[in-house]
């Protein structure tokens, strides 16, 4: 047990922490070297103005530092494999956003299409290594119920849209100085948890990931010296929805990644009602800028968003 706590908990823990925050430290300098600076959508709030400007694309720098950390571990933890193609894939996504939009030096990068076709990519991708690599099958577990239904066919359509709702759940969510990182490392830390309890063997990948995410956090809280820009935010949901899917348990994410969710279905319900009634359903969408006009400051909203995640967390395990 002890060994175990040190291999698979502390040590990626420590090491991917040290490699990410010394990655970030080093890298801020020179992504303000080549200008690569954040570009504030418009429509957006006027407190973030003063945001312009600030390095982006620090996904990189973290999920360098949780593959460095994976690497050794794979041989002996294939289910590792699975969580690095999927996090990895998305992120390629983002950083081909990112690097449109530093290109074009305005907040618009790849388009809706192109940003869907790259995701759908890398949902058939995923898919087929869990079926045809890990066997993982087409059952699941009913949170709460403990029982396993199989679901054939219709587990793909699940999944596919778990793994498209999660990620674009985690971009949204990024839209606040250490949001989604504070978010995301309450969630990593219950995957880890979630995976020794079901013996997934993906404690690893959660504690690197984690801890990758916890030395970003140290440049991102507010006020942030860097952003992970879509390069991160989409490699978040690649990681949460990969977890969940690997440990044969993919509604989990309703509950533990229901930030993420909220922060799509309000942008849906405010399109739907302004297309509908031309009226503003919230002050601002996503949600997070709804709880600023409303007159909280970032870290509030922050913390706020992180407590809920945290409770149901704990909610999470209980279902389990």
């Amino acid at each position: 047990m002890q060994s175990y706590i040190i291999l698979q908990i502390l040590l990626p823990l420590t090491v991917s922490f040290i490699i990410s925050a010394l990655l970030v430290k080093k890298g801020i300098p020179v992504l303000k070297r080549f200008k690569f600076g954040q570009y504030e959508r418009e429509d957006g709030p006027e407190s973030h103005k003063f945001k312009e400007g600030t390095p982006t694309m620090g996904g990189i720098m973290f999920l360098i530092a949780f593959i460095i950390v994976c690497i050794p571990y794979m041989v002996h933890h294939p289910n590792i494999i699975a969580v690095l193609i999927s996090t990895v894939l998305f992120g390629l996504v983002g950083f081909l956003d990112d690097y449109l939009k530093i290109k074009h030096k305005e907040n618009e990068g790849l388009t809706p299409v192109q940003k869907m076709a790259g995701q759908a990519i890398a949902v058939v991708i995923v898919l087929l290594y869990l079926r045809f690599v890990l066997h993982t099958g087409t059952d699941i577990v009913i949170p709460f119920l403990g029982r396993s239904v199989d679901l054939g066919i219709w587990y793909y359509l699940l999944a596919a849209f778990m793994l498209l709702g999660t990620v674009n759940g985690s971009n949204f969510t990024d839209g606040l100085d250490g949001l989604s990182s504070s978010v995301t490392c309450v969630i990593s830390a219950f995957f880890a948890v979630m995976s020794y309890i079901v013996s997934a063997d993906i404690e690893v990948s959660c504690m690197a990931f984690l801890g990758s995410l916890l030395g970003f956090l140290m440049f991102n809280s507010f006020k942030a010296d860097i952003f992970m820009g879509d390069t991160g935010a989409l490699a978040l949901g690649g990681f949460a929805a990969s977890a969940a899917l690997i440990m044969k348990n993919p509604l989990i994410v309703i509950i533990v990644c229901f930030i993420y969710f909220i922060e799509v279905v309000s942008v849906i319900i405010q399109v739907a009602v302004f297309q509908l009634f031309h009226k503003r359903f919230f002050k601002m969408a996503p949600i997070h800028h709804h709880f600023e006009k409303c007159g909280m400051r970032e870290t509030q909203v922050v913390m706020l968003f992180t407590t809920v995640t945290i409770i149901l967390c704990v909610i999470g395990l209980i279902a389990l």
